[in-house]
């Protein structure tokens, strides 16, 4: 399996409304290093598995909803807990949806799984990855 992975940033504010996040159920802020690998069977005949331009394009777009932004305030996210995990689904759905719509061009469909990963810090992390 060949694989591009790209990389973002996103800076958001939330609050993780239950006992068990202690502290974190108070609003704070958090900063997301954000990875995006698209996987492919195969290279179509120019040697690439993904446009790494596209692929960039749409995690900018995938984040773009959520820069600067309180996610407990995002029409999408409003009542949910949104926890690295649940976050890193978030972005993949988007990121599904723009493959289905075409915005890979014709390496879109090459593409059979995905794995998003956020990074909370330099020692954590959380991701989903699933085949499409």
């Amino acid at each position: 399996m060949f694989a591009v992975e790209v990389r973002d940033h996103v800076m958001i504010a939330h609050s993780l409304p239950r006992p068990v996040f202690g502290p974190a159920q108070a609003l704070h802020g958090a900063t997301f290093v954000v990875d995006a690998a698209f996987f492919a069977a195969e290279l179509d005949e120019d040697g690439l598995a993904v446009d790494i331009g596209l692929a960039t394009e749409a995690l900018g777009e995938a984040l773009a909803p959520l820069r600067y932004s309180n996610l407990d305030e995002v029409p999408e996210l409003k009542g949910r807990v949104t926890t690295t995990e649940m976050l890193a689904k978030h972005v993949f759905d988007r990121l599904a949806a723009a493959i289905g719509a075409g915005r890979f061009g014709m390496g879109g469909g090459r593409i059979r799984r995905i794995r998003v990963t956020l990074h909370e810090s330099h020692v954590a992390r959380g991701w989903y990855e699933a085949d499409l």
